[in-house]
C-alpha cells in the first residue's frame, strides 16, 4: 500500500519561502500515469489545490498562486518538494501531499498532512 509523509517546518515567517517534503513509500514516483501533488485546506476554508508534478517530471500549478509555487522531486529517494514563496499568514494551513492517478480530479492516496503556520 502506498504510503505519503509530509515533513518539513511548523512555523514559517511572512515573506520567506515555505518548503515541504513529501516521502512516498511501496510506490514509485516514476510510475507511469500517475501524479503527485499538493492540496492545503485554511482553517475554516475548503480544500485547495496547488499543483502536481507528473511521473514524466511535468509540473502543473493552480493559477491562484500567482507564480509563488515550485514543484520538484528527488527520484533517488522518492520524494518530491513544494516550495511556496512570499508566504504571507494567509497561506496558514494544513498541508497534504497526495497522489492522482491518471488525472487530477480524485486522490487516492493522502498524507495525514502537517500543520504550517506563517507569523512572525
Amino acid at each position: 500500500q502506498v504510503q505519503l509523509q509530509e515533513s518539513g517546518p511548523g512555523l514559517v515567517k511572512p515573506s520567506q519561502t515555505l518548503s515541504l517534503t513529501c516521502t512516498v513509500s511501496s510506490g514509485s514516483i516514476t510510475t507511469d500515469y500517475y501524479y503527485w501533488g499538493w492540496i492545503r485546506q485554511p482553517p475554516g476554508e475548503e480544500l485547495e489545490w496547488m499543483g502536481a508534478i507528473a511521473w514524466s517530471g511535468s509540473t502543473y500549478y493552480s493559477p491562484s498562486l500567482k507564480n509563488r509555487a515550485s514543484i520538484s522531486r528527488d527520484t533517488s529517494k522518492n520524494q518530491f518538494t513544494l516550495q511556496l514563496s512570499s508566504v504571507t499568514p494567509e497561506d496558514t494551513a494544513v498541508y497534504y501531499c497526495v497522489r492522482y492517478h491518471r488525472t487530477v480530479i480524485a486522490a487516492d492516496y493522502w498524507g495525514q498532512g502537517t500543520q504550517v503556520t506563517v507569523s512572525s
